[in-house]
């Protein structure tokens, strides 16, 4: 059974890639001599994600549990409202169907008129057969 922990750390004092950066290496050392079987990063517009898959819950729990990983996140960019701790995989897995885009909802909306078209009639004048306009000249 697989047991993934996800780390999302957002943007704060600092942008959490120079976060990645600082303490990137450290946290990935350590889960690797812990048991990890596999881990990922992903870079989002507001912060970063650090997924790690264990084989257990507890090799998973025992890495939380390090003074390396704890040190690390407390030196989140925002401490109070910038991290997210969970097991599970985070915002970096994606959704297993693409969500197609929703309209917009509009007030006020409704069909347009149907535009007009605007016809112009000329009539000829009709002169009898044989009938010749002659001009006083």
């Amino acid at each position: 059974m697989d047991s993934w922990l996800s780390i999302e750390v957002l943007d704060g004092a600092f942008a959490a890639s120079a976060w990645q950066r600082a303490h990137g290496d450290r946290l990935t050392e350590a889960a690797l001599t812990n048991g990890a079987e596999q881990w990922t990063w992903h870079v989002h517009h507001w912060g970063v994600t650090l997924e790690i898959e264990f084989s257990s819950e507890e090799k998973r729990d025992r890495f939380r549990s390090l003074p390396a990983v704890t040190a690390a996140l407390d030196a989140v960019p925002d401490p109070e409202r910038g991290l997210l701790v969970y097991p599970g995989r985070g915002g970096g897995s994606g959704a297993r169907v693409p969500r197609r885009p929703r309209p917009l909802p509009m007030s006020g909306c409704g069909a347009l008129p149907t535009p007009q078209e605007e016809v112009s009639l000329r009539l000829a004048t009709a002169q009898p057969p044989g009938f010749e306009v002659c001009s006083a000249g």
